[in-house]
């Protein structure tokens, strides 16, 4: 018997990632060693337990338990593999290497246990799957149900985020079942406990995604949301951003947290944080730290006592606490002199800021566009009126955001931030070649530069060009109300470039010579009209004495049938007989309506 075994191309599972490697099986133990990391697992033979062999998506696989109730798993064995397998386990480790299958059927219904650092859900006696409790983020329980929440796998591509179990009730006293699940999963489960006190507590704090009013606990490693009805906890790792930004009403402030992975409700996920303050709520705060701690970890950013206003004390803690700074609106002043731009997206009204790197948007639902994953931005008349214009932004990765009902005072001001932030603007291209632009008319009150008035003036033009050229061409014309030389005229005046100018005195010259030729053109083109048309018939009239057209065979029949339905059928109205007759004769026979 061979002292050795060795295995290359297998693969160990570790939290939801196939790692590749080469195993090895001597007879002081299993050592495997990771291609990619270089990680060395080292498994004695003396604390092996258990050895099973089962058939998995990579062929065969090994699955080890050890006496500390640890799993490993390693897939990529051949079926050919296992006595070879199973009688070196017999001769040096003394243990039988039992085959056991895994339970396809497909159902959703069977009996949870709970084996060392494994959750394996089974049928019958064939596990369906089973889930290590160390990837368990978090753990709530409902009515008759258990929700488990893992740890993001940043390796893999997709990751497996929650599973629920419904737990049904049983007839035992002073045994709650639901409970019972869920205290199995916390004591193997990596899910972060509140140990210890506190640093600081801000209590009832007005929550806007997701709404409510919350405690906010701030703890070392983590931040711990606690409402009525839902907690949330949210490690400082997760946070991506920090944003302050004034509301437009200068009495208020919003500070948004952009969080990855987000927290979850159910089924609905919140990426960003928002929590709203009154600029005028001040509050004094003593962190649950010693002056030396506190010098020690925030080395100057914070101290024991501090005073001030409440947004001030929260952002400077969280600022201190996950060591990113925060976002404030740069330059950007709107017609009204704030630092944002009331509009709409989607279906709900809030406020725009345009920031020094990006735009973010609050606060229904929340969004945030960096300037580099932007690829180009479109001012777009608005749908409703013209006392208001929309501002698209379409990413690279092709997505689309519209925020609408700008009010057109703040067209000049965007438009300034959008070319010095040096971002594609798709409509450009229609004004080049115009005389006017609108750095000539930004101190004009009477007349300001509309970029889309021009463009519909452009439209307008190729539009009667086109018409024109047509009409040359179209075929013979029998309506006499329809005259599409007016319309067409209609049209080339409303988006003529040169209106404006035309009650110019200097030009009335020109004016006048320009309606001649129209009314020229006019002429011509319905003189060939009517050259084309076919000649009406004259309508003959309709003679007095001339006899009436014969009934028809329903009516006929029905004259002879109305007294029979009547009978059948007593208080029927007219409209219900003339519906029930109908519904006899088209059930009747051809034979019987010719007879």
């Amino acid at each position: 018997m061979a002292e050795t075994l060795e295995f290359n191309d297998i693969y160990q599972e570790v939290k939801g990632s196939m790692n590749d490697g080469r195993l090895r099986l001597s007879r002081q133990g299993i050592i495997f060693k990771n291609s990619k990391t270089g990680k060395v697992d080292n498994i004695q033979a003396g604390e092996l337990t258990e050895g099973i062999w089962r058939r998995v998506a990579l062929g065969h696989g090994l699955k080890l338990l050890t006496k500390n109730g640890h799993v490993y798993k390693y897939d990529g064995f051949r079926e050919s593999e296992f006595e070879k397998l199973s009688d070196f386990f017999k001769t040096h480790y003394r243990l039988d290497l039992m085959e056991k299958d895994l339970c396809v059927k497909g159902w959703n219904w069977g009996t949870v246990k709970f084996g060392g650092q494994l959750l394996s859900f089974d049928i019958g006696d064939q596990p369906v799957f089973e889930i290590p409790l160390s990837n368990v983020s978090q753990c709530t329980t409902g009515k008759n149900e258990v929700t488990l929440e893992f740890h993001q796998n940043d390796d893999a591509e997709v990751s497996l985020m929650e599973v629920r179990f419904y737990v049904p009730p049983t007839q035992e006293d002073g045994v709650d079942p639901v409970e019972a699940f869920a205290q199995n999963v916390l004591s193997k489960a990596d899910v972060i406990q509140a140990t210890g006190d506190a640093i600081c507590i801000f209590r009832e704090l007005q929550c806007l995604t997701p709404r409510g009013r919350y405690d906010i606990r701030i703890y070392p490693t983590f931040l711990h949301l606690h409402g009525k009805t839902f907690d949330y906890k949210i490690p400082y790792t997760t946070v991506l951003r920090l944003f302050l930004l004034p509301h437009k009403d200068q009495r208020q402030m919003f500070f948004v947290i952009s969080l990855d992975p987000p927290i979850k409700q159910g089924q609905t996920r919140y990426h960003f944080l928002i929590l709203l303050f009154s600029k005028d709520e001040d509050i004094s705060l003593t962190l649950n730290m010693n002056e030396e701690e506190v010098e020690k970890r925030f080395e100057g950013r914070l101290t024991k006592n501090m005073s001030g206003s409440l947004y001030e004390m929260v952002s400077r803690v969280m600022k201190a606490l996950v060591n990113r700074k925060i976002t404030v609106p740069g330059n950007f002043q709107g017609h009204s002199g704030a630092q944002c731009i009331t509009c709409s997206y989607k279906a709900s009204s809030g406020l725009l800021y345009p920031l020094e790197r990006g735009f973010i948007y609050v606060h229904k639902p929340p969004v945030h566009i960096r300037f580099d994953e932007i690829s180009f931005v479109n001012f777009a008349r608005g749908t409703t009126t013209t006392r208001s214009f929309d501002f698209e932004i379409e990413t690279k990765q092709g997505t689309q955001y519209t925020f609408s009902s700008i009010e057109r005072e703040e067209y000049g001001k965007l438009f300034d931030f959008v070319n010095v932030k040096k971002l594609n603007i798709k409509n450009r291209g229609l004004k080049e070649g115009m005389n006017p632009s609108y750095d000539d008319y930004a101190d004009s009150d009477e007349d300001q530069h509309d970029a889309y008035l021009e463009r519909m003036k452009e439209e307008g033009k190729i539009r009667e060009e086109n018409a024109n050229d047509s009409s040359d061409d179209s075929g013979e014309e029998t309506d006499e109300s329809f005259n599409p030389g007016e319309e067409e005229e209609d049209v080339a005046e409303e988006f003529d470039s040169n209106a404006s100018a035309s009650s110019s005195s200097n030009e009335g010259d020109s004016d006048r010579d320009e309606k001649k030729r129209k009314q020229l053109k006019k002429a011509k083109m319905a003189k060939d009209r009517k050259s084309r048309k076919k000649p009406m018939e004259v309508k003959k009239g309709k003679d007095p004495n001339a006899p009436k057209r014969p009934m028809s065979a329903y009516m006929l029949w029905l004259n002879a049938s109305r007294e029979k339905i009547k009978s059948d059928h007593p208080g029927i109205s007219i409209t219900d007989l003339s519906k029930k007759a109908g519904e006899i004769w088209k059930g009747m026979s051809k034979e019987k309506k010719e007879g």
